[in-house]
């Protein structure tokens, strides 16, 4: 065999190589984003801020909200239904298993006020800003 023959065949293999390995990465990354909870964050009236994270077919004892280092942590186990087993699911979209969301809070929000409640797998935290950080009116003389 040639030398180009065998170049061209080489160049062939990492061609395929580098699809695989695309492919690999790929079906890793789609398997964690499928176990990420939407989100939806709004601004509420005198500065405050709800943030909603969806977490259908979750129990409220399933989910676990903490605070590390001005890191807002949302995470929560969905089981798989126990009537049911994989097999009896021609199709099944549904992640099961532990998800996780991280949530970067600004440094303006009281970390001692953060309140939670839950609703029709739909989780609600209130961010309250601090005094200090809330807009005030000014009295002109």
């Amino acid at each position: 065999m040639s030398v180009v023959a065998e170049a061209k065949e080489l160049t062939r293999d990492l061609g395929k190589g580098v699809e695989v390995i695309g492919k690999k990465v790929s079906d890793v990354f789609d398997k964690v984003a499928s176990h990420l909870p939407f989100s939806n964050f709004a601004k509420k009236e005198a500065g405050d801020f709800h943030l909603e994270v969806d977490l259908p077919g979750v129990k409220k004892e399933e989910i676990n909200l903490e605070i590390e280092d001005d890191i807002l942590i949302v995470s929560a186990v969905r089981h798989f239904k126990n009537e049911l087993s994989r097999d009896d699911y021609y199709r099944c979209e549904s992640t099961f298993g532990k998800m996780e969301r991280r949530f970067r809070l600004p440094e303006y929000v009281d970390t001692e006020k953060v309140s939670a409640s839950h609703e029709d797998g739909r989780l609600t935290i209130t961010l309250h800003k601090l005094e200090k950080a809330k807009p005030r009116a000014i009295s002109i003389k």
